[in-house]
């Protein structure tokens, strides 16, 4: 067996890459879209947080490590970056006064209206190219994948 032989087991031939292609250009289509629309701030380090605040109660600090994945450090750093923007804004949890909150301002909230409007045209956009049914079997599909296809422990 040659060398070559053994590289090509090294190529993505599996349905993770398509799926990770696919998130990927549909993460940099709506951050362009939001940086155009104005949200200069909003980047792909944003974006791995951002998409777990909670708009309306606001969101625990520490939650937030515990949901992106990312290091205490790394959360820490992205909140600043967002409240220095004028994005979020840190407040005491009345329930831990050690604990902070973070909450968006009038300004993340326009952010995340216009964000709603950006995913709906990137949506049609490829509505347009699979058509009604396809659009309709590839949600079905990867609900289906979420739900059936994903072992949470691994296993």
């Amino acid at each position: 067996m040659s060398e070559a032989d053994d590289d090509a087991d090294l190529l993505p031939d599996h349905i993770g890459w398509p799926l990770w292609q696919a998130a990927f250009l549909w993460k940099e289509a709506f951050i362009t879209a939001m940086q155009a629309a104005g949200h200069e701030w909003y980047g792909r380090a944003q974006s791995n947080i951002t998409a777990f605040l909670n708009p309306k109660g606001g969101t625990r600090q520490r939650d937030l490590v515990e949901r992106s994945g990312l290091t205490k450090q790394a959360v820490q750093q992205l909140v600043d970056d967002l409240e220095a923007a004028g994005v979020v804004v840190r407040s005491l949890d009345p329930a831990d006064r050690r604990a902070k909150v973070i909450h968006y301002t009038a300004k993340g909230k326009a952010a995340l209206k216009d964000g709603v409007r950006i995913k709906r045209q990137i949506e049609a956009r490829l509505a347009e190219g699979l058509g009604e049914d396809g659009m309709a079997q590839l949600r079905a599909l990867l609900e289906r994948a979420i739900e059936k296809g994903f072992d949470r422990d691994g296993s």
